[in-house]
C-alpha cells in the first residue's frame, strides 16, 4: 500500500491558519478599547460572563478545523496499490535433488551434504524471482515436492522441509533416472521457449524403473536441458551412522559417484556436468548455472492510485454548516 499527495506543495497553506486563529485575539488587542459614560458605574464594576461568551471561540475552530480539511483535500490525498508487470521470456526450472541416505556425508563441513545442497538451492532461487522454480526429490523412488512456481516463499518451505530418505523412514537408494524423469515430466506442458531441469546426486543410480539415460533422451525430446551436479570428494568421507543401541557414531566409508552417467546425461540433453567437492565449489557452480540461464524479463511496475479527497471535503462540509448554524442560534449577536 502506497499513500501520497499529488500536490503537496499546497500543504504549505496549513501554516497559514495559525495565524487566522489569532487574528481575532490580535485585533482585539490592537485595537482602541471602547469607552461608556454612565453615572452608575457600580452597575459595571463587576460584569458578569455568561457560557455564550466563553464557549464562543469554539465557531473559530470549527472554521479553522474545516479550512484544515480543505486544504488537505485540496493536495489530494492518494492511496495507491503497486504491481508489477513482467513482459519477455524466462526460464522454467525444476530441481532434483538427491535425498539418499549418503548425503548424510560430512565432507562439506560444518553441514552436511544435503544441508549444503539446501542452502546453495535456496539462494539460487532467491536470485531468480521471475522464474517458476519446481522441486523434485528422489532415494528409491522420486517424489514432486513443488510444482514449478514463482511463489518461491513456498517452495523454499518446501525445500527446507527436505530431509534424507533414513529421518523420513522411507527405503534408501538413488533413483537418478527416475528423479530426472520425475522433473521433466514437470515441464513437458511448459510454453517457456527455455526448459531446464538441475539434477544433484552424490552416488550411482541403483533403484527405480527408469533406466538415467532413458530419461535423459525423454528430456531431450521435450526441449529440456539439464545441467547435473556430482556432490562429494573422491575417497573415503566421514559418515555419522546409528548403531544397534540408538547411538551416533561417525564411520569413514568409500564415496562413490558415476561421474561417467552424469556427463552423459548433460551431454545428450545438451547441457553441462559440474563437480563440487566443497561448499565454495558448490556456490560457485550454482553462479555458473545461473550465468548461463539467463531470463529475458523487462519487470514494469504500475500503481492504480485512489483519490481520498472525499473523506475529507465532506467532514470539512459538516463542520462549515455546523459553524453556520450556531452562528445563526446559540451564538447570535444582536444588532
Amino acid at each position: 500500500m502506497i499513500f501520497r499527495f499529488e500536490s503537496p506543495w499546497l500543504l504549505s497553506l496549513l501554516l497559514l491558519l495559525p495565524v487566522l486563529a489569532a487574528w481575532p485575539v490580535l485585533a482585539k488587542k490592537w485595537s482602541r478599547p471602547s469607552g461608556l459614560r454612565y453615572a452608575n458605574v457600580k452597575l459595571v464594576a463587576k460584569p458578569t460572563r455568561s457560557w455564550r461568551i466563553a464557549l464562543r471561540p469554539v465557531l473559530t475552530a470549527l472554521r479553522i478545523l474545516a479550512m484544515a480539511l480543505i486544504v488537505v483535500a485540496v493536495a489530494r490525498p492518494q492511496t495507491g496499490q503497486a504491481r508489477e508487470v513482467i513482459k519477455g521470456e524466462g526460464v522454467d526450472i525444476a530441481l532434483a535433488l538427491d535425498i539418499s541416505g549418503s548425503m548424510a556425508s560430512l565432507d562439506f563441513e560444518p553441514q552436511n551434504r544435503l544441508e549444503a545442497a539446501k542452502d546453495v538451492i535456496a539462494g539460487f532461487v532467491q536470485g531468480r524471482p521471475y522464474d517458476p522454480v519446481g522441486l523434485v526429490v528422489f532415494a528409491s523412488d522420486a517424489f514432486s515436492q513443488s510444482p514449478p512456481t514463482t511463489d518461491h516463499n513456498v517452495l523454499l518451505r518446501l525445500l527446507e522441509r527436505s530431509k534424507l530418505a533414513t529421518d523420513l523412514g522411507i527405503d534408501d537408494g538413488t533413483a537418478i533416472g527416475m528423479g530426472l524423469a520425475n522433473a521433466g515430466n514437470m515441464l513437458k506442458d511448459s510454453a517457456a521457449k527455455s526448459k531446464v531441469v538441475i539434477l544433484l546426486t552424490d552416488g550411482v543410480n541403483n533403484a527405480g524403473q527408469i533406466d538415467p539415460l532413458t530419461a535423459a533422451e525423454a528430456a531431450e525430446a521435450l526441449g529440456i536441458r539439464v545441467y547435473t551436479i556430482g556432490m562429494g570428494r573422491p575417497g573415503q568421507v566421514p559418515v555419522p551412522v546409528v548403531d544397534a543401541f540408538g547411538r551416533e557414531q561417525i564411520m569413514v566409508q568409500e564415496s562413490q559417484l558415476d561421474e561417467a552417467t552424469l556427463q552423459e546425461i548433460a551431454t545428450i540433453t545438451g547441457g553441462r556436468y559440474f563437480r563440487a567437492e566443497d561448499t565454495a565449489g558448490l556456490n560457485e557452480l550454482s553462479a555458473e548455472i545461473d550465468s548461463l540461464e539467463k531470463s529475458q524479463v523487462e519487470v514494469e511496475p504500475i500503481t492504480r492510485y485512489r483519490e481520498l479527497m472525499g473523506w475529507l471535503l465532506l467532514p470539512a462540509l459538516g463542520l462549515v454548516l455546523s459553524e453556520a448554524f450556531l452562528r445563526k442560534t446559540l451564538f447570535r449577536k444582536l444588532p
